[in-house]
């Protein structure tokens, strides 16, 4: 027995030595092979003497680094996502405007429209960039087949902009086309009640209407002027061309030809894509034999080190981006979405960070709940008192993204930024006819009034609406005073410019609800100053992303599939059809975020989009 015990005893020692040293050296390999891989990533690619840098236009680009899930799914899916962050973009084409070995940059728009939801306000960005490597005394050549505003508006900037003799341009001006859906909420037999403040509250009029409100038709026309008049504005100044002679063009011709394109000025060259690449070989100095001209991918590029070119800092002093891109929502959120709790945790790390000599806070966010944007706007308001907190403004900073900017320092904006939005509402929904239509009721038992007002089997009593009513009043008037102490506006004039309403960068600017018309960059500029750190100073990015183990198996998922020749998933252009099912699957989505303690939000008109 006693050998028994000990022949048993001795083999489950073995047995977990062994899995103790299998495991030791699986992680140590593990680890050597990371090691290896990080190694090799950070020598970077080789960039031959003139060379042009390839920036293609279908690339998906986002204000902040893909998070870590985003990139572990597109790992474990075979997902081959080209995307960049704008900043990491804009600070690219900076290093190739400095560099000698680099010449020119194409553009290519001949995949444009597989981009994205990328809004104006990041494209000037881009655009200013593009600007500078221009007048550097560098040559930009953009081609595409089918252009559209959006892709034009960054390829206008080009020396030579070329279009295939079988393409098409479209200069049509810009819409936005909102979906309303309260005939089928009526139909079938979903109730919608709405409390909310300010006549311009166009969140909730999909669900209450089946047009736009008069309000909300006025301000979204002024905000499509005020875009359209700067994409008009842009591209004349580009290509010499009258602003009236663009509204001419997008009033009487909307769709251009080739020929039309280039005797209206919108084109230099009508030519095929072996025609372009003939012009570019000679550019780049290349052999006539070589298949292509010599050239790298912005992707690709960005990784080459930009330190011997001044581009790449390194100090101990730093300047904290936290980037706020996506729905508000209560809680820590998820990915793509701006975590009430989760963005307080960073700031109050921030704060306490003596590292950290100022924060800029670049808000890409429509809005959402009431609640976690207060929770944030208590931290941003916290660290103010320590040290800087500036804000730089997206695509879109409005309604709680914009209450959160309201204690800043200074706030930062495009001139197409779309903000404002200063109003609130909620949506009670009641599923009472839906349910009596197909046999279902209920009943209840209850020890106070309003015990059962939460319930989704009836409507709200007029009594229960004015309880949330007064709760809607006190986070509006709530809205209004922190906007009034923050921008240190009379509460009068903040409520005349509130209701909800929706304003462009530079209208913004002009009420007082923005300080300076710049991006990204003129934000963390201002804020060295701000914080007296002169050019000793680096950029530090948050939330963090990709851990060294996600930048390691991404880049192995990504050689691997290209030694076996898989290709990336390319996404296909939807046809009018689909594209109107996804507008309806994203309504759907933004109700889903709606998660509210109070049912209480501060957000954007739901289907706002520029097209």
């Amino acid at each position: 027995m006693r050998n028994f015990i000990k022949q048993t005893f001795a083999s489950l020692v073995g047995t977990l030595l062994g899995l103790i040293i299998f495991a030791g050296l699986g992680t140590t390999g593990l680890f050597l092979l990371i090691l290896a891989a990080s190694s090799s990533k950070d020598t970077g690619p080789n960039v031959k003497n003139k060379s042009v840098l390839v920036f293609d236009l279908s690339m998906k680009i986002t204000d902040g680094e893909p998070s870590s899930g985003q990139l572990f799914q597109n790992t474990i899916s075979g997902v081959d996502e080209d995307r960049m962050a704008l900043r990491k973009v804009v600070e690219t084409l900076e290093k190739a405007r400095r560099d000698p070995r680099i010449v020119g940059i194409y553009i290519d728009a001949t995949n444009a429209s597989q981009a994205g939801n990328v809004g104006y306000a990041s494209l000037k960005e881009i655009r200013k960039a593009l600007e500078e490597f221009r007048a550097a005394g560098k040559k930009i050549v953009a081609y595409g087949s089918d252009w559209s505003e959006k892709e034009y508006y960054v390829s206008s900037v080009a020396d030579s902009i070329v279009l295939n003799p079988l393409g098409m341009m479209e200069v049509n001006g810009l819409s936005s086309q909102p979906m309303f859906l309260a005939g089928a909420l009526q139909k079938y037999g979903i109730g919608v009640q709405v409390v909310r403040v300010g006549k311009f509250k166009g969140a909730v009029e999909p669900f209450i209407l089946n047009k736009l409100s008069p309000e909300n038709r006025e301000q979204t026309q002024k905000l499509l002027d005020d875009v359209w008049g700067e994409w008009r504005t842009a591209i004349g100044a580009s290509r010499k061309i009258e602003p009236n002679k663009l509204q001419a063009i997008a009033d009487n011709q909307s769709l251009l030809e080739a020929t039309q394109a280039k005797t209206n000025g919108l084109v230099d060259l009508v030519q095929y894509p072996d025609e372009v690449v003939a012009d570019l070989k000679k550019l780049t100095n290349s052999d006539k034999e070589d298949k292509t001209f010599r050239q790298i991918s912005l992707n690709s590029y960005a990784q080459v080190s930009g330190k011997s070119l001044g581009v790449e800092r390194n100090s101990k002093n730093q300047i904290a981006v936290v980037y706020a891109e996506g729905e508000i929502v209560d809680g820590k959120g998820e990915d793509g979405q701006v975590g009430g709790d989760r963005f307080a945790k960073i700031f109050n790390k921030l704060r306490q960070d003596k590292d950290v000599k100022a924060v800029v806070l670049r808000i890409n966010s429509p809005g959402g709940s009431a609640t976690a944007a207060e929770v944030m706007q208590r931290e941003v308001k916290l660290t103010r008192e320590v040290k800087p907190v500036v804000v730089s403004m997206g695509d879109v900073a409005a309604s709680g993204g914009y209450w959160i900017a309201s204690d800043s320092n200074r706030i930062f904006a495009e001139p197409n930024t779309i903000t404002g939005s200063i109003g609130v509402f909620g949506l009670l929904f009641n599923g009472e006819k839906l349910a009596s239509n197909n046999g279902i009721t209920w009943d209840s038992v209850k020890t106070a009034r309003y015990a059962d007002s939460q319930t989704v089997s009836r409507p709200k009593s007029p009594q229960e609406l004015e309880i949330y009513q007064r709760s809607v009043n006190r986070i509006y008037n709530m809205f209004l005073n922190k906007v009034s102490q923050g921008r240190k506006l009379p509460e009068q004039k903040v409520a005349e410019i509130a209701q909800g309403r929706v304003w462009s960068g530079e209208a913004a600017k002009e009420i007082g609800l923005v300080d300076e018309i710049g991006g990204l960059n003129t934000a963390i500029a201002y804020t060295a100053k701000e914080a007296k750190l002169g050019e000793d100073w680096e950029v530090q990015e948050y939330p963090r992303t990709s851990s060294f183990g996600e930048r390691f198996f991404g880049r192995a998922t990504e050689e691997a599939r290209t030694a076996f020749g898989i290709e990336g998933a390319q996404l296909k252009s939807a046809n009018p059809l689909t594209a109107e099912f996804q507008k309806l699957q994203q309504e759907v989505e933004i109700l889903q975020k709606m998660n509210d303690p109070q049912g209480v939000y501060a957000r954007l008109p739901f289907n706002l989009k520029i097209e």
